[in-house]
């Protein structure tokens, strides 16, 4: 089986080290037998979603937000198209801002964004700056994560992915964090945020191999390390979440 994945402005939107998350995406991928392909694409290539399984986008300073939004907002029609047809998509840091309607920055200057979701971003004067756990619908362990961010959401949108039991949401006076349909996942959480979860990027291999094959027999996960580290910053820092 052939798995493609397209890193978007993997020049422009890597801070924080956010890359790790295509690594360790395809590390597992290639421990269950599989051959991953990696796309790095930036401004000036031409981006076809049918040709990728996943997709993934990180965040980047504001500046080069803005340049990978003129070179994405040309394919809008196409990244509606790819989600809704359950291409795989995991956004994390600001990247997520570019799939609301706009962006309002500091001046109350509009931006137009990709408008696949009902919500829109308002830069703030002040940063957001915390450790974060959360809760999913699809894993039992908790979810840990940093943000820190310069804007906030406001939405419509009923489309959310975790649930937040510490630290900042995405939402201005909320407890919710994130964006989450069909496929599509967009989060603020930095970290990156499958090197620390080991639980979540299991479930995040095992949904896209059984997407293509459902009767996949899945080999047995190589997460030692990974699990060390995350049952290590339960202990030291939410012990009193850890269920006996």
């Amino acid at each position: 089986m052939n798995i493609t994945i397209a890193h978007l402005y993997y020049d422009l939107l890597n801070l924080y080290g956010e890359s790790g998350n295509v690594k360790a995406l395809e590390y597992q991928l290639e421990g269950q037998g599989i051959t991953v392909k990696i796309k790095f694409l930036t401004i000036g290539d031409t981006l076809d979603f049918s040709k990728y399984d996943f997709v993934y986008m990180g965040a980047g300073t504001e500046e080069n937000q803005k340049l990978a939004l003129k070179h994405l907002i040309k394919y809008k029609d196409k990244v509606k198209e790819a989600m809704e047809n359950g291409t795989f998509f995991l956004i994390t840091g600001n990247s997520l801002e570019l799939f609301g309607k706009c962006i309002i920055d500091r001046n109350e200057k509009r931006t137009k964004t990709l408008n696949v979701f009902d919500f829109y971003t308002k830069q703030e004067n002040f940063r957001m700056v915390d450790e974060a756990l959360v809760k999913s619908k699809f894993i039992k362990p908790y979810i840990l994560g940093f943000q820190n961010q310069g804007s906030v959401i406001k939405s419509n949108d009923q489309f959310i992915l975790f649930d937040v039991v510490k630290g900042i949401g995405s939402f201005p006076n909320s407890k919710i964090e994130g964006v989450h349909k069909n496929n599509f996942y967009g989060t603020y959480l930095i970290g990156p945020i499958l090197v620390r979860n080991p639980e979540l990027l299991k479930y995040m291999v095992k949904e896209l191999i059984t997407s293509k094959k459902k009767d996949f027999k899945f080999k047995r996960f190589n997460l030692t390390l990974e699990n060390k580290a995350y049952n290590e910053f339960m202990k030291n820092y939410y012990s009193e979440y850890i269920e006996n």
